[in-house]
């Protein structure tokens, strides 16, 4: 993990860009945070826009963590934002866009081809950057992941014994591998629904919700569209991190 730069925001919250096998990536980390006081970690999901695009939502997610006493990093995902582009990928947002226009039904091999190449290649990824992260002496467990594409998460949860909990995003569609996947998860689940979201199939989210094994599990439905999340959903998500990873 390569530092490129960084900034001291006005909470004194420390943000720094960093690279990571050329992937770019962010953390910020709470005043607070020190070899003598590590603090836990959350990483931040985000859709396939680039960080660029993202920044600043990413930015106002990371000061409530770090408000809360938790770190918080993202990284860039694959095809997204200066890296490399994917073809295939392009080519199955493409055809998703144009089904969606035509009113047609989006079948399971449109729904693979958009969402599993991208978990395949981004999970390592993240594991890998996790690595990196729990290694500075700053940072330690527990950690928790928030957002970003449902799928990404359920693959990581299973995974990755180092995710205790998670913050889900029920906005993205969801192969059937990853439905299966899905009843392997068994960390505190804290999942959020728009309950008219244009893009998303309420019943598939309703039994994705259904398919996890944890134990502790609640679903927030909010009434709206898929950027139509009230803004006190995150403090919910915030209390619920706080509550799992202080515990740890």
């Amino acid at each position: 993990m390569h530092f490129t730069s960084e900034t001291r925001l006005d909470d004194g919250v420390l943000g720094r860009h960093f690279t990571l096998d050329g992937i770019p990536g962010l953390l910020w980390t709470p005043p607070e945070a020190s070899a003598s006081a590590p603090v836990p970690l959350i990483l931040l999901g985000h859709p396939p826009l680039g960080l660029r695009a993202m920044h600043p939502r990413l930015v106002s997610r990371a000061r409530r963590s770090a408000a809360d006493g938790f770190a918080s990093a993202t990284i860039e995902l694959p095809g997204s934002g200066d890296r490399p582009a994917r073809p295939a990928l392009n080519q199955a947002r493409e055809d998703l866009r144009r089904a969606m226009r035509a009113g047609e039904p989006v079948g399971d091999d449109l729904v693979d081809a958009l969402v599993l190449p991208l978990v395949d290649a981004a999970v390592p990824e993240w594991r890998t950057a996790l690595d990196a992260l729990l290694s500075l002496p700053d940072i330690d467990g527990p950690v928790g992941f928030s957002g970003g594409l449902i799928s990404v998460a359920v693959r990581l949860a299973v995974t990755d014994p180092r995710i205790t909990a998670a913050v889900l995003f029920a906005g993205s569609l969801v192969p059937r591998v990853i439905l299966e996947e899905a009843r392997q998860v068994t960390v505190p689940l804290h999942v959020l629904l728009q309950w008219d979201d244009e893009g998303n199939d309420r019943e598939a989210s309703l039994a994705l919700f259904d398919a996890f094994a944890s134990p502790e599990k609640s679903l927030h439905a909010h009434l709206g569209g898929h950027s139509g999340v009230p803004a006190h959903a995150g403090d919910a998500a915030a209390e619920f991190f706080a509550r799992h990873l202080r515990a740890g």
